[in-house]
């Protein structure tokens, strides 16, 4: 049932009576190992059993659902975030909205380690959170800007800023944060000279 380019995928099949059977182990798991396998970096596809069609994505929402509501004062969504999420449905530019969190999420786990050792090491633990909220903060007012470029400023209208934190001291020799804001210098650029054309 794996397509070609799946084949390496372990195949999840969801019953009718929600159950999910891990076809690899042969034993039924629940949506907490599933999203324990995803912290271990382990790669599934879900099939719903009797139609055959790919659910993977509405499974690893409910993965996230479920956290968030057990996670408490711990939860990795803001609520601004959410809005402004459930904003682009319907909008014109949504198209775009998956290339950027990709994009921004790539870039950001590609260098999480190095930039929590070093804000850790500055500045203590709730640093690296703090400067993580800055950082979402920024590329949500980048998008929405670049989201009123292509528009012209039409569609639905931003939420009012929050003010932002007390932003942490910078890092002295911060390698990390400087190739974070030459990233989006980068994106800033090719996003003007897509609109000049």
């Amino acid at each position: 049932m794996a397509e070609s380019g799946r084949a390496h995928q372990t195949v999840i099949k969801k019953y009718a009576n929600r159950r999910l059977y891990h076809t690899g182990t042969s034993t039924y798991v629940t949506l907490e190992d599933l999203a324990t396998m995803v912290q271990n970096g382990e790669d599934f596809i879900v099939y719903d059993a009797r139609s055959g069609d790919d659910i993977t994505r509405s499974v690893l929402t409910q993965i996230i659902f479920e956290q968030e509501n057990k996670a408490g004062d711990d939860n990795l969504l803001p609520v601004a975030f959410l809005r402004q999420l459930i904003r682009f449905y319907g909008d014109s530019m949504r198209t775009m909205v998956p290339s950027f969190l990709e994009f921004s999420m790539a870039n950001f786990a590609k260098d999480q380690d190095g930039l929590r050792e070093k804000l850790a090491q500055s500045f203590g633990p709730s640093a690296f959170q703090q400067a993580v909220q800055e950082q979402v903060r920024a590329n949500m007012t980048f998008f929405g800007d670049a989201m009123k470029m292509f528009t012209g400023g039409f569609g639905p209208p931003a939420p009012p800023a929050t003010p932002p934190a007390t932003p942490p001291a910078p890092v002295t020799g911060g390698g990390d944060l400087d190739e974070l804001k030459k990233q989006m210098a980068e994106m800033q650029a090719r996003l003007d000279s897509l609109a000049r054309k």
